[in-house]
């Protein structure tokens, strides 16, 4: 580990120690309410005890399956989508109004409509997952094409290159770190979407397992909940990252979100 990456780790051990010392100290001595937040060694004892009897991973083997469901479809939606409208401007301009209507509401607030449509079931809940991530993916990677140097587009053409080609040697290099840059975004927007989704008409899944603790008054579980979906997508930002750092190394700091 070089110099930096150390000093920026043992930066961030020092906050987290700091904030449960600060966490322990504000429930020990009741300046918060136990009952509102719990001492640190009481939510861990809660989380172990999910984690023995299988009712934690069982909440999260149903929230991962939907992330994964939803954001591939998201994928499989975008990508094709943004490189078709790159390279046909009057596609674009048919659907851009549409589209860009669609990007102003919230995935949440589609809920009562995919409900009408899809039912209360795993398709309304992927449904709102694929809303949540399709525009990042979708605008990150337009974004790149938009960025692709057209007097490379010429020389391919005048190479003798294939539309495909163009597509696949000179276009889709130039637009990949922001095609990297939306796969992350969209990752912490299925999360967030997830949660919502899972709050309403669910009985299993993260979000379920929150609100169901809420409303029995089990602090300790909320709090379990919250720190098992901050950390799977911290997880899965690493595997993404570290994805990248295998497959294209030259990709690595020019895919770096600003800690976002």
């Amino acid at each position: 580990m070089t110099t930096p990456g150390l000093r920026r780790h043992t930066g961030a051990a020092c906050v987290l120690i700091v904030l449960a010392a600060a966490w322990w100290l504000a429930s020990a001595s009741g300046l918060v309410s136990p009952f509102l937040l719990p001492l640190p060694q009481t939510v861990l004892a809660t989380g172990w005890e999910l984690l023995a009897d299988g009712t934690l991973g069982m909440h999260v083997a149903v929230s991962v399956g939907r992330i994964l469901a939803g954001y591939s479809l998201a994928v499989a939606l975008a990508l094709p989508l943004a490189f078709l409208f790159g390279i046909s401007p009057a596609v674009r301009q048919a659907f851009e109004p549409v589209l860009e209507f669609l990007r102003q509401v919230p995935p949440l607030a589609m809920m009562p409509l995919l409900i009408l449509w899809l039912g209360i079931g795993e398709a309304q809940k992927v449904g709102i997952i694929v809303l949540a991530c399709f525009f990042p993916i979708f605008l990150g990677a337009l974004g790149g094409i938009a960025q692709c140097d057209p007097k490379l587009v010429e020389v391919g053409r005048v190479c003798g290159l294939r539309q495909w080609d163009i597509l696949r040697r000179i276009v889709l290099p130039a637009a990949l770190p922001s095609i990297v840059i939306g796969l992350r975004i969209a990752l912490g927007q299925g999360w967030r979407a997830l949660v919502g989704a899972e709050l309403v008409a669910s009985a299993a899944g993260l979000g379920y397992m929150i609100v169901d603790a809420e409303q029995l008054a089990r602090t300790d579980i909320v709090i379990v909940g919250i720190f098992v979906i901050g950390t799977l997508g911290l997880l899965a930002d690493f595997g993404v990252r570290r994805l990248i750092a295998r497959t294209a190394p030259w990709l690595r700091q020019r895919t770096e979100l600003t800690h976002a």
